[in-house]
Order: structure tokens, then C-alpha cells, then sequence
């Protein structure tokens, strides 16, 4: 038996988490306002989700490949805190860049590095609870994360709403980003580069030969430290095939370029696999192959979960702007009062939802004390579905702020609850691996939201962006009944 790991105070937690709030902050910005930055610079409602792809693609290819890297790594500065400053340097100075952008091309650009570098401080954020808490403190760790996630992404969200209601501009002209906008991201920098700096300054880091020597090292049924078997050629070719397939049908029925995506993701998926038997063990790719092969069962089923969340959250943060705006505001044009108006309070419903979050997640390690981790999961799920599905049936946008109590309890279990029922089955040693390969779960769904949401939408919702927010509230309610399948873990 290992020693047992000591539990931090609440302060040490506290200032462990408090980096998240500024990660969030950009995090929070680009959800809420990119659309009308990309609508503003020209961008077609269904082009918007194809400009969009930069997010998940960004967080399929770094999160894994920061998480390998992290595990290995140890500095002055630690393990994963090298990361976090490095994310937060290069995501305060694409928050800058941004909204002054006088092309759509340069906006989208400026959206890869943005969530590239985003990535790169969150992805270490997670394992860094891991390695830091035992799993009886994982729980609340992970829930402090999600309460500075909203109370970040209150601030952020509801920025461009309070600027203009001080006087700063919140129009311009054609091509231009309004002012509310411009100086929200300039403001959001800041905190975001001031709050991982506190986190980086006020923790510490056990080195790897010391984490090897706590009991939870290598928990029970968990995969031991050492690399897995590198997966079978057969399944590699089979997954290529399905993509070439994918790709022919998109050529040869014409269909919406972006499906082109979703037959990528197979595609890569089985040259992963076909590569990495062509090199060493030792070797990233390799690596991560052999780990994503050989991942734990809770994973797998997690999967599914995090699927349907991911693109039901996706869908809303991608079409709310568009539905509000022409459903509630009785405006399309990007360049219009009513639109900007509409805009600016989906930025209120957006920062409601994240408050609410941040009340969720005081609320939650109770809940998961006494429902159990999955079925606090699965009600805050189920809230949020309802208050998705009921954006379409309110008819004053004011009384839209009751929708998002639901939709706050699931963005809060979401960010905290599935990585609580995660972490108590992963080794010490690859919890930054496997942590970066459970993104995939969160990416996938939002690269399947970007190939298939703007295609439904000219084609099956007749440009109705409220039908592809009612898509995503069913979308959260059969995430929260996939949680039954979640083996129970021995903390719940």
C-alpha cells in the first residue's frame, strides 16, 4: 500500500482552481460573441458553423498531445503549470487581435490560435485536480472548477450588454465589430493572463516520484503505468475504409461540403491507428493510440455521454445569437439595432446560464452525496434539456433568464461531474494522456455539430435556427438517460 494522499484546505483548492476563471473568461467571450463577429464580417448563417471548426478540431489535436507531454514533463515551474502560462500568453494576445480583425479570414484564423491556446492552459487544469486531490476531494475540486468557470463567464458573457448600457457604442459600420465588443475582449485578456499567473504563483506540484508513491497511484482495475498494446492493423484499415466511403458519398450526391468532416474523423481515426503501428512504443502517437485503444470501461461509457451533451451545448452556443435575434428581436441582419439588441441579451442569457453554474456547483457535491455522482448527473441533465427545449415556447425574451436555470445545473455537471466519475479509474501517470484523449469525446460531438447543423438547417429546419436549439435540449436529455450505463464508481 502506498501513502495516502493529504487533503488541501479549502484555500489550496481555491487557488488551484482560480486560474480556470480567466480560462473561462476567454472561453466565455468567444462563445457568446464569435458568431456576430463572423456574421458581422460577412459570414452567411450557414457558413457560420463551418467557421466554427477551429474549436473542436484545435482541442482534438492539442488536448492529447499536451496531456502526453505534460505527464513527461517537469520544470522549475512544475509539471503542468508551464502550460498553463504558455496557453493563457498566447490566448490573451489572440483575445487582443480578434475583434479588430478587418477580414473574415483573419478572424477565423485568429479563432484557431485563440482556441488552440485555450486548450493549452485548460487541458493540464483537469489532470492538474488529479494530481494534486485524493478522489474523495476530487468531487469538490472539479466543482470548484465549474463555480469559477461561471463566475467567469458571467462577467465575460454580460460585457458587451453593460458596456452599452454605459454609453460605449455598441454599432458600427459595415465590416466593423462595435466598440461593446472590441473592449470586452481587450478587458478579457487581462483577466485571463492575471488569473492563471495566480494560480501558477500560489500552487505547488508533487514531482512524478512522489505521485508514484501515493495509493491511488494506480487504482484498482485502472491500466498500469506502462503503455498499452499497440492496437490490431484490422481495425485501423476498417475505420479507413469507412471514411473513404463517407467521402465518396459526399462527392457523389453533392451534399454540403462540411459533411467532408464527418467523414474525416474515421478516416483520421484509422490512419492513427495504421501509423502507430509503424513506430515505436515509446513514440506520441504511438502512445496515444495504444491508450485510446486500450481505454478504461468508464471512459467508453462516458463517451457516450459526453457525445450527447457536447453537441446539444454546441448547437446552442452556435445558433442562440441567430434564434433569439429572429425569433424574439424580428431581425436576420447583423447590421441592423434589433439584431445587436438580441445579441447583447443572448450575452445576458449566456451569463444567466454560467451564474446559475456557479450556484450549481455549490449545490452539486451535495446532490452527488446524496444521489450519487450519476444521478446528480443525470437530473442536471435532464434540467438542462427542459430548459433548452423551452427557449422555443417562451414568448417574452425576458422570461428567456428562467430558461437558463436549467441549462446552468447541466453546463456546471458537465464541467465537473463526469471527470469526478473519470479520474478515480485512471493511473497517476497518464491522468494528462488520458484526460487530453477523454476531449475527444467533448470534440467529436462539436466537429459532428459543425459538419451537420448548418446542412439541417437549410435542409430539414427551413432556416429556423429555434429548431436546432430544440435539437440540442433532445440532445442533452438522451445524454442524461446514457448515464445509467456509467458503471458506479466506488466514491458514488
Amino acid at each position: 500500500m502506498g501513502n495516502r494522499k493529504p487533503s488541501l484546505s479549502f484555500w489550496q483548492i481555491w487557488n488551484m482552481c482560480f486560474g480556470f476563471l480567466g480560462i473561462q473568461f476567454g472561453f466565455a467571450l468567444q462563445n457568446a460573441n464569435v458568431s456576430r463577429i463572423f456574421q458581422t464580417l460577412g459570414a452567411d448563417m450557414e457558413q457560420v458553423p463551418g467557421l466554427w471548426i477551429a474549436a473542436p478540431l484545435t482541442g482534438l489535436l492539442v488536448q492529447p498531445v499536451i496531456g502526453y507531454f505534460s505527464d513527461r514533463t517537469w520544470t522549475r515551474l512544475g509539471r503542468r503549470r508551464p502550460y498553463f502560462l504558455w496557453g493563457a500568453l498566447f490566448s490573451t494576445a489572440a483575445l487582443v487581435v480578434m475583434p479588430t480583425s478587418p477580414e473574415l479570414w483573419i478572424a477565423a484564423g485568429t479563432l484557431w490560435v485563440l482556441d488552440a491556446s485555450l486548450n493549452v492552459s485548460m487541458e493540464p487544469f483537469r489532470a492538474f485536480v488529479g494530481d494534486q486531490l485524493a478522489p474523495r476531494q476530487r468531487p469538490t475540486g472539479y466543482a470548484m472548477q465549474s463555480f469559477f468557470i461561471g463566475v467567469g463567464s458571467v462577467v465575460a458573457s454580460a460585457l458587451p450588454f453593460v458596456l452599452a448600457k454605459v454609453g460605449v457604442a455598441n454599432t458600427a459600420g459595415p465590416g466593423e465589430v462595435p466598440d461593446t465588443v472590441r473592449y470586452a475582449f481587450w478587458f478579457g485578456g487581462a483577466v485571463l493572463l492575471l488569473a492563471v499567473l495566480w494560480t501558477v504563483v500560489r500552487t505547488r506540484e508533487y514531482p512524478p516520484e512522489v505521485l508514484r508513491t501515493f495509493d491511488d497511484a494506480t487504482p484498482e482495475g485502472a491500466l498500469p503505468a506502462a503503455d498499452a498494446p499497440v492496437p490490431p492493423a484490422g481495425g485501423g484499415l476498417a475505420w479507413l475504409l469507412v471514411g473513404v466511403a463517407g467521402l465518396v458519398a459526399v462527392a457523389a450526391l453533392d451534399l454540403d461540403r462540411m459533411l467532408y468532416v464527418l467523414a474525416g474523423l474515421p478516416l483520421g481515426y484509422g490512419l492513427l491507428r495504421l501509423v502507430a503501428r509503424r513506430l515505436a512504443p515509446q513514440r506520441m502517437l504511438a502512445t496515444i493510440a495504444a491508450d485510446l485503444h486500450a481505454m478504461p470501461t468508464t471512459m467508453r461509457q462516458l463517451a457516450v455521454v459526453q457525445f450527447f451533451s457536447w453537441f446539444g451545448l454546441f448547437a446552442m452556443w452556435i445558433y442562440t445569437t441567430a434564434a433569439v435575434a429572429q425569433t424574439h428581436y424580428g431581425s436576420s441582419d447583423p447590421q441592423s439595432a434589433a439584431y445587436n439588441d438580441g445579441a447583447n441579451w443572448v450575452g445576458v442569457l449566456f451569463a444567466a446560464y454560467n451564474g446559475f453554474a456557479a450556484l450549481a456547483a455549490i449545490v452539486i457535491p451535495w446532490l452527488a452525496r446524496r444521489l450519487g455522482l450519476r444521478g446528480a448527473h443525470l437530473v442536471n441533465l435532464l434540467l438542462g434539456a427542459l430548459g433548452l427545449l423551452s427557449i422555443a415556447f417562451v414568448d417574452d425574451p425576458r422570461w428567456l433568464l428562467g430558461s437558463m436555470v436549467g441549462v446552468g445545473f447541466a453546463w456546471a455537471s458537465i464541467l465537473s461531474l463526469p471527470y469526478a466519475l473519470l479520474s478515480d479509474s485512471l493511473p497517476a501517470e497518464k491522468m494528462g494522456v488520458y484526460m487530453g484523449i477523454f476531449n475527444f469525446f467533448i470534440v467529436i460531438p462539436q466537429l459532428v455539430a459543425v459538419s451537420t447543423l448548418g446542412f439541417l438547417l437549410g435542409r430539414v429546419f427551413d432556416g429556423e435556427p429555434m429548431r436546432v436549439l430544440m435539437l440540442g435540449g433532445a440532445s442533452l436529455a438522451i445524454a442524461g438517460l446514457c448515464v445509467l450505463r456509467v458503471s458506479r464508481p466506488r466514491s458514488a
